[in-house]
């Protein structure tokens, strides 16, 4: 099976949430949640971590794997992750990658290896995929319309045509596929669902008591 290089983008600015890739929770910082992900999968041999953040701010994780890539002054604050993405490619020469963030601390490493050994299985008939969550509930728009049912004919949830959100817990992809593209996900994209909880994503303040208390009961990482 080959192995493929993992790129760990952080920026150190946070509208919403200060510093939240640094942020402690359940002792750990943030960020340390999924590096040590990317650690355990026997999948990745090389882990780029681009960032703005000062190093003193890092815990010393001590692994051969780690990469610390500085970020470009242009690319500091809100950018374009597909930009963030060419920026750390170009410095390395590897043929496939896996695109994550710090702030889905509850993937598991299982999960990765299975959707790396399932993108490189298929490679010739999907240039990329990326994580979804399957959610099966009534739309509406903000005027009152339905969009994915009607009043007359209400099946329960689970008969709905689902909908697959991008929950942006990873993305795999080559580096011909990101170079015809200009984007991590291509032209011929698998959607790879996984579970709700593993798709959390830190966003919100209170996404950090919902996380702390997952982690504190289900022993993750």
């Amino acid at each position: 099976m080959k192995k493929i290089t993992a790129i760990l983008p952080m920026r150190a600015g946070s509208k919403r949430i200060k510093n939240k890739n640094i942020r402690l929770i359940n002792n750990k910082l943030l960020y340390e949640y999924i590096l040590n992900t990317l650690i355990k999968s026997k999948y990745i041999k090389k882990i780029i971590i681009n960032t703005d953040i000062q190093k003193n701010f890092f815990r010393k994780i001590k692994n051969s794997k780690i990469i610390y890539l500085e970020r470009k002054k242009s690319l500091r604050g809100n950018c374009n992750m597909n930009e963030v993405i060419f920026e750390t490619i170009k410095n390395f020469d590897d043929e496939f990658y896996i695109q994550t963030h710090a702030t889905n601390p509850l993937l598991n490493y299982k999960t990765i290896d299975n959707a790396i050994s399932f993108y490189i299985k298929n490679k010739n008939k999907y240039d990329s995929i990326f994580s979804v969550t399957k959610i099966q509930k009534r739309f509406w728009k903000k005027d009152g319309i339905p969009i994915n049912h009607n009043l007359s004919d209400d099946p329960t949830t689970q008969n709905l045509n689902p909908y697959y959100e991008e929950n942006s817990s990873f993305y795999i992809f080559s580096r011909e596929s990101f170079k015809n593209n200009n984007n991590r996900i291509g032209k011929r994209p698998f959607l790879y669902e996984i579970s709700k909880i593993e798709s959390w994503d830190i966003d919100e303040e209170e996404d950090f008591e919902i996380v702390k208390y997952i982690i504190e009961n289900n022993s993750i990482n």
